[in-house]
Formats: structure tokens, C-alpha cells, sequence
């Protein structure tokens, strides 16, 4: 294999990773954060071999920005890449340990920062250890810095200012991928003190939705037929859900089913509850 591979698709499998898992160029992220109820404690204590942590909350968000996983500047991003040893030719998986929560944000994040050659590993940590593949004790990354550069792709990132406007706008789709009972303001919001309710003229797909019952993303035609029942291809969506997470698993499920005109609402309900009464 070249070193000028190019990955096809937004999701590998295991196997596919496990195939190629010795490629010079391969970089292996994983993307874990705790959620917003969870703990630091349940992170796992292995990985996939030659993994390198990317830290998300610190190193890859706007971390004097008043709300949680804000993102980032070009120059931090990257700066932090580069750190991760992450180069220009680099063939990028990214998986998280809950399976998809956590590493869609990323695949995300490095589009939006004009890099394509980077996929979701399907399934995440749990089925790479489902699949009985060798894991190893998880390190420190301390390796060369990289040669990466970022260059800011604005239209995948949406901010309070366009969200208000887009709210406003029919032409304009809005999802929301917090749960039903967030969404519908029956269950509280995790964070203290933040308000509940929904963005005016969203619409609710709670992200698990796009997830099978072995932890996979659905397949291309289930997740065309979930987007087909709900919009046309052309219309531009924005996704959005607590703090700019979990919309991406919706962003990737789309961009898989062929919808282009995407983009993520970076600050979600975070910002919009805590921004509008």
C-alpha cells in the first residue's frame, strides 16, 4: 500500500483497521471523554495498539471559552495536531471507548480544518475488543511533532448568530440530537442551571437513533431512509445537541447517506439555553 492512501469512506470497521494497522502513515487517535454525568474514572485501561490520546476537552477546545468544547483556533488545532505527531500524509482512524459519542466530534473538527484523509473506526474500542485484536497499555504519545496544517473550512462550524438566523429560516433545517425527553423538556439537561428546551423550528433525531443494537453505525440505506423521511438532499441542515458532541455522530450518519450541506451548531444547547430565556 502507498504511502499516498487515501481512505474512501467516513467509517472503517475493525478488520479494516486491523489490516492495515502497520501502515507507515497510519494515525490512530482515540477521542474518549468522559460524559457529562460520567467520570474520568470509566476510561479503559488499554487501547489499540500505537494509539495516541486526543484530548478533546483540553487540547482541542477553546478552553478560556465560557462554554464546554468550544472550537478551537486554527493555530491551536494546529499546533495540537502537530504535538500528536499528525503530518500532512497522515491516514487518521479515530475511535472512542462508548463505542460513537465522542469520535465523530473529531473526524469533524479535522474537515472543518480542511483534512479529509480521516475516518470513524465503527464501533469504537468496544469492538475492536469484541473482535479479540491486540491491545496494549495505553502511553503518552512522545514521538516527532508533525508537519499538519490547518486551514479553517468556516462553513462547518455554526455559531449562536447564525443559529438564531437559521432558526428563522424554513429553508433551514435544524437537528437536534439530544435525547426525546431533553428535547420535549420532560427530562432535565445534565448541566446545572441550565434551562431546557429546544431551539425554535428544530427537529429532534436523538443521536442514538443512528446506532444498531451491537453498537454499529446503521447501514448507508438505513440511514438514508431515517434522513430521506425528514428532508431532501439538497436542503442545508445544521446539527446540534448538548455541547457539540453528539451532533456530529448525526453530521457523520449524514454525510454517509450523501447529504452535503452540513454543518454543526459548535455551542448547541449549551449556549442557545443559556444565551435565550
Amino acid at each position: 500500500m502507498n504511502s499516498e492512501f487515501k481512505i474512501e469512506s467516513p467509517l472503517v470497521t475493525v478488520a479494516w483497521l486491523q489490516e492495515h494497522l502497520l501502515h507507515p502513515n497510519l494515525v490512530i487517535l482515540n477521542a474518549t471523554i468522559p460524559k457529562v454525568t460520567g467520570n474520568i474514572k470509566d476510561m479503559k485501561k488499554n487501547q489499540i495498539p500505537s494509539t495516541r490520546f486526543f484530548d478533546l476537552k483540553n487540547k482541542f477546545s477553546d478552553v478560556s471559552a465560557p462554554f464546554p468544547t468550544t472550537f478551537p483556533s486554527e493555530n491551536q488545532f494546529e499546533n495540537e495536531a502537530q504535538n500528536l505527531g499528525i503530518c500532512k500524509n497522515s491516514i487518521i482512524v479515530v475511535y472512542d471507548e462508548k463505542g460513537i459519542y465522542s469520535s465523530p466530534r473529531v473526524w469533524w473538527l479535522f474537515k472543518a480544518f480542511g483534512f479529509q484523509n480521516i475516518a470513524v473506526l465503527n464501533g469504537g474500542f468496544p469492538a475492536w475488543e469484541k473482535a479479540g485484536f491486540q491491545t496494549e497499555t495505553k502511553h503518552t504519545y512522545k514521538g516527532d511533532k508533525g508537519d499538519f496544517e490547518a486551514s479553517l473550512k468556516p462553513h462547518y462550524m455554526k455559531f449562536f448568530n447564525d443559529v438564531k438566523k437559521e432558526s428563522q429560516d424554513h429553508n433551514h433545517l435544524i437537528i437536534d440530537a439530544r435525547s426525546e425527553g431533553r428535547f420535549n423538556s420532560i427530562e432535565m439537561e445534565p448541566r446545572e442551571g441550565l434551562r431546557s428546551g429546544n431551539i425554535p423550528n428544530s427537529i429532534n433525531i436523538p443521536f442514538e437513533t443512528l446506532i444498531n443494537e451491537v453498537g454499529l453505525l446503521k447501514s448507508k440505506t438505513q440511514l438514508q431512509q431515517l434522513f430521506q423521511s425528514i428532508t431532501n438532499s439538497n436542503q442545508a441542515i445544521t446539527f446540534s445537541c448538548g455541547s457539540g458532541i453528539t451532533a456530529c455522530v448525526l453530521a457523520l450518519g449524514a454525510d454517509i447517506a450523501g447529504y452535503r450541506n452540513l454543518s454543526v451548531y459548535d455551542g448547541s444547547w449549551t449556549e442557545w439555553g443559556s444565551l435565550t430565556h
